[in-house]
């Protein structure tokens, strides 16, 4: 996540990190159907005005770092190196994503998600989302030498292999696996 430089800014995302962080743990301690937005709001101190402010829905507040990962999957593409190849970048991206969500203590998280339909269809909407962003990216950096439906593809078997590999026994060894099979496939569409 990009530090905040001003006052402001910082003051801004202290009260969005307070917000989900309160929302989070009455979620885990209670159930996430069983805690309401007004709640969230009263605990962490915060008007629901201001709460809304910061987050579109409920189900934000258990994916509070979206953004982030939607924006460090289209810097992967626009920031690396020239002769850079766009496959392994992706791959070292998808590999930190992964390691944060299997993280120490990310378990109860994603079991309160699966649990929910709710959540998992804001989650399906969201990697849906990220792979729109991240074609965007790979289109714009590719040039009109690939095809829409490449870079759609590109993006779509890379955002699905984060979901498969966070999924997997070894996530590590899951997304080395998914890759090697994305990466084969790019160079069939004349990827580089």
């Amino acid at each position: 996540m990009t530090v905040p430089t001003g006052r402001r800014e910082r003051k801004k995302a202290a009260t969005r990190q307070k917000i989900a962080d309160t929302a989070l743990r009455l979620f885990l301690e209670r159930g996430y159907d069983a805690v309401g937005i007004r709640e969230v709001a009263a605990e962490a101190d915060v008007a629901v005005t201001t709460l809304f402010a910061h987050f579109a829905s409920k189900e934000a507040l258990v994916f509070e770092r979206d953004d982030d990962f939607e924006r460090r999957l289209e810097r992967a593409v626009a920031d690396r190196a020239p002769d850079e190849p766009l496959v392994p970048v992706l791959r070292r991206e998808i590999h930190a994503l992964v390691r944060h969500c299997t993280a120490e203590g990310a378990a109860p998280v994603w079991r309160m998600i699966d649990e929910s339909p709710a959540l998992r269809e804001y989650e399906e909407s969201m990697r849906l989302r990220h792979a729109d962003s991240l074609a965007a990216a790979i289109a714009a950096d590719a040039g009109p030498a690939r095809s829409a439906t490449a870079c759609r593809t590109l993006a779509r078997f890379t955002v699905d292999a984060y979901s498969l590999a966070r999924e997997a026994h070894d996530p590590d060894g899951a997304v080395d696996e998914i890759f090697r099979m994305i990466e084969a496939a790019w160079e069939v569409a004349g990827g580089r």
